[in-house]
């Protein structure tokens, strides 16, 4: 009993979080708009409301730090409920988002397609196409190892992630230094500084078509924790499953790296904050994982632009979070052996 009140009481925590740093995020900025200017702006857009704001105002709150804030929560959420997805289904602490190779097959569509030419929202579809097509072909890869199907993902992911990031390497030496190569080694490190409503709608219905099978399996996910004979003879048909939570995860994961570039190490920590605060069970972590990582990956957002003149990649910042958080899981981990 005591263990459901501390539950509910991180839940609401989480959810007072998210509001927060949703709306203190409009606020963040070198343009200054007020609480109540920001108010009167979004209800305006809800309902037929006129006020005294400025026009400047509005331009900033709405084609500027909108399309930003919803992106950062919508990514922030994705990578962080396919962390904890690919983490339960593998059964390893240690998995992250790209262990089956979309970030690596979504940073190489993009970079070709910044090598070729492409328009930015041509970059955003080829990434986004690619990150797809490397988790297709980690599957295919997994099938000749029958009788261990979650050994055959890492392995096939391993592999596969192995040639995109070759082929990234190959796109960045054959750029040209003066101008291809910096744009595609800055969109590698991820950025939301060009994000606009359009990219957030066009990775908006694969993230939301990825969240209905995971979190509608949420459950299942506990019986699978049990190990593969358990899950079977309780009845759970555990290949279907972890297909069903590998292609959620996989469309979430291509979708956000597709608009954002590469953003490491959230996937891989705020899962293990969300089980230290409320336990495993994946009906409550997966939910309040979505929450967390959405809080987090806005508020490294807000750093992003304001800690510098020029502003910083997203991938350095949660880098600095994760790399140090990384090693205290390990020096942990080596304590309890």
């Amino acid at each position: 009993m005591e263990l459901r009140k501390r539950e509910r009481y991180y839940m609401i925590f989480f959810v007072l979080l998210f509001a927060a740093c949703f709306f203190g995020s409009f606020a963040v900025g070198q343009y200054p708009v007020s609480v109540r200017e920001l108010l009167q702006i979004l209800w305006s857009k809800v309902a037929d409301f006129s006020g005294d704001w400025s026009p400047q105002a509005e331009i900033v709150v709405i084609n500027v730090r909108l399309p930003r804030v919803l992106a950062a929560a919508l990514i922030g959420a994705s990578l962080s409920a396919a962390g904890i997805c690919y983490q339960g289904m593998f059964q390893n602490p240690m998995v992250s988002p790209d262990v089956l190779g979309a970030s690596q097959g979504a940073g190489f569509g993009a970079a070709l397609g910044i090598l070729l030419g492409w328009s930015y929202s041509a970059v955003t579809a080829g990434s986004f196409f690619m990150g797809l097509f490397a988790v297709f072909l980690v599957q295919l890869v997994a099938r000749f190892v029958r009788q261990n199907p979650v050994l055959g993902l890492v392995l096939g992911g391993i592999m596969i992630g192995s040639l995109f990031s070759s082929g990234i390497s190959f796109v960045k030496l054959a750029a040209d230094p003066n101008d291809t190569l910096p744009a595609i080694t800055y969109w590698l490190m991820g950025s939301l500084a060009s994000i606009a409503m359009d990219d957030v709608k066009f990775a908006a219905v694969p993230i939301l078509l990825g969240f209905i099978p995971i979190l509608l399996l949420s459950w299942k996910m506990n019986i699978l924790t049990l190990g593969e004979e358990e899950a079977k003879a309780i009845g759970v048909n555990t290949k279907i499953v972890r297909l069903l939570i590998t292609l959620g995860a996989t469309l979430i994961t291509a979708a956000s790296v597709s608009i954002s570039g590469m953003i490491g190490w959230v996937g891989l920590v705020i899962p293990h904050f969300v089980r230290m605060m409320i336990g495993c069970d994946y009906r409550r972590a997966l939910p309040a994982s979505m929450l967390l990582g959405a809080s987090f990956l806005m508020i490294v957002d807000n750093f992003a632009r304001t800690i510098s003149t020029t502003e910083v990649p997203l991938g350095i910042l949660t880098s600095f979070v994760g790399a140090p958080f990384f090693l205290y899981l390990m020096i942990r981990e080596g304590k309890s052996v």
